[in-house]
Formats: structure tokens, C-alpha cells, sequence
């Protein structure tokens, strides 16, 4: 089966159930694993944003929302020649990835037959659920209930280790200017790493909000975690943050690597949050997964 991976979780999700061979596009932004783009056709494209700051970043998504432009390009003819079995797309966020609908309608003007599966995941649950339903459409289940056993087994270990432990209140700032809340299955990992996410939105689009509402809680600790950042860039902005939560710590986490991408490294994340909200309770976090700015 020839897949094709339009979001960079399903690029991670395909490599974890061991199809990395059957991958034959992706897009510019799947940098998991490191040599996925190199090796791949890339059939997505889009703006470079990293010398942008995050209020630069918000304003040009704002403006090309507003004029109902495309954030990003489905180079359609590439996707053609490459005679996909199995493309994957989404339809959860329009700043985060192509649409389905503009899939849809590239194919049907291409005349091409591939399936098409949206990952649309909410929830912690959802997400896992997400790698079962990619393992059925390529014919690998077996493959999928052996990651999902690995990941939920992962996941108990911490649950038994933070179980007794009193659950810190934690605000999760998942864009800094301006700022935005944790949605989606980000209050899920707070929770699963034995914290309590306070002005967060569970199973919601994250939205812009205040600092002052995030504060109103008096989170005890603060975790940056900005889309489209590894740990260096959410150190960067963290800086920001810390004026408005002079009494709470303030860390940064890998977002793109571990929060913020609804693939398999979820559960590093967990971990990662688990460590820095019961540090004696769970093992350290390899490097380049967290870091206290205050």
C-alpha cells in the first residue's frame, strides 16, 4: 500500500506502526523522524514562519483567514503521479494543516481513487484511537494493537506513580501573543501526569483569552508549550510569560515533539509533564524535552 501522510502526526503515527517503507509523500513541515522529508516527496508546502514572532505568526494567519486564503499549498500534481492507496488528512485545524476538502476536491478533479482518512482526535482517548483506525485502513492492525498496548502500558506506569499525590493546578499557554489556552486533548495530559488544568478547555478548540484570565486560577505552575515549537523556541517565548505569573514556576516543553501534535509521542509528553510536576515520583525526561525559565 503507497500512503500519504498530509499532516506531520500521521507522518509520526505511520513510521510507529513500522510503514515508513510504504510512505511515499508528505508535507514541509514533517520533521519526525529527521530524515522523513528528505526521503519523501514533499506535496505539501506553505510560509516559512520561523524568523516570524508569534505575534507576527498570529497576524498573518488572522489576515489569510480573513481574506479565506490557504495557509498552506497541495502540490496536486506530485500527489497524482505518486498513485496514493491511503492519503491522511484532517479537518481539526485550518492554521495546522490542509484541510480534507481541499483533498476531496483535488482528487475528483484528478481523477484519482485514493482513500482518504480524517484524523480528527479531541481527547487523549481519540488520539489513541486515531492509530487504530490509520492500523485498519493499511491493513495492519495487529501492528496498531501492539503500539496502543506499549503506549497504555506507558501510560498506567505513570498514572500508579502520581496517583497518591496531591494535583498541582497547571495553566498550559499554548501560543504567547497573544495568548491562547489549552484545548483539545492538551488538559488530558496535564491530567494524566497527575496535574489539575485550570482555564483550560478539555475536548474544545484552544481560543485566545487573557493573561489576566489564566492567572485568575493561581496556577501553581505554568507550561509553555507553543505550536510549531521545539524546546529552544518555547524557551524564547516563555520569557514573555513570566511577568504574569510572578508566584507560579513557568516551564517549556518540545510542543511540536510532545503536546501539541496528536501522534504516538503524546505519551512522552505525559511523562514529560509528570516530571515536572512530580519529579520524585517518575524518571527525568531525555534532554531537550523540558526546562524551568522561573
Amino acid at each position: 500500500m503507497r500512503l500519504v501522510s498530509l499532516l506531520p502526526s500521521a507522518t509520526e503515527i505511520v513510521y510507529a506502526l513500522g510503514l515508513g517503507d510504504d510512505l511515499v509523500g508528505v508535507t514541509f513541515e514533517c520533521d519526525e523522524p529527521p530524515h522523513a522529508r528528505q526521503e519523501k516527496t514533499v506535496v505539501v508546502g506553505g510560509r516559512d514562519t520561523s524568523g516570524m514572532t508569534p505575534a507576527e505568526i498570529d497576524a498573518y494567519v488572522k489576515q489569510q483567514m480573513s481574506a479565506k486564503a490557504d495557509l498552506y499549498t497541495l502540490h496536486a500534481g506530485a500527489l497524482a503521479a505518486l498513485q496514493p492507496d491511503l492519503i491522511l488528512t484532517q479537518d481539526l485545524c485550518r492554521v495546522c494543516a490542509l484541510p480534507s476538502d481541499h483533498v476531496d476536491e483535488a482528487l475528483d478533479h484528478l481523477g484519482c481513487r485514493a482513500d482518504v482518512l480524517s484524523l480528527d482526535p479531541y481527547s487523549l482517548d481519540e488520539v489513541l484511537d486515531t492509530f487504530r483506525r490509520v492500523g485498519a485502513a493499511a491493513g495492519v492492525p495487529e501492528k496498531a494493537d501492539a503500539l496502543l498496548a506499549a503506549l497504555h502500558q506507558r501510560l498506567h506506569q505513570v498514572s500508579e506513580a502520581v496517583a497518591a499525590r496531591r494535583r498541582p493546578r497547571v495553566a498550559v499557554v499554548e501560543w504567547v501573543d497573544p495568548p491562547f489556552t489549552a484545548g483539545h486533548w492538551v488538559p488530558d495530559l496535564v491530567t494524566a501526569a497527575g496535574g489539575d488544568p485550570v482555564a483550560a478547555r478539555g475536548g474544545s478548540r484552544s481560543i485566545e483569552i487573557s493573561y489576566a484570565d489564566l492567572a485568575a486560577p493561581e496556577p501553581e505552575v505554568v507550561i509553555v508549550t507553543p505550536c510549531g515549537f521545539h524546546l529552544d523556541g518555547a524557551i524564547k517565548q516563555a520569557a514573555a510569560v513570566v511577568p504574569h505569573f510572578p508566584h507560579a514556576q513557568v516551564w517549556a516543553i518540545d510542543g511540536d515533539g510532545l503536546v501539541v501534535r496528536p501522534g504516538p509521542r503524546l505519551v512522552e509528553g505525559v511523562e514529560a509533564i509528570a516530571a515536572i510536576l512530580h519529579p520524585d515520583a517518575v524518571p527525568a525526561p531525555p534532554p531537550g524535552a523540558i526546562a524551568r525559565v522561573s
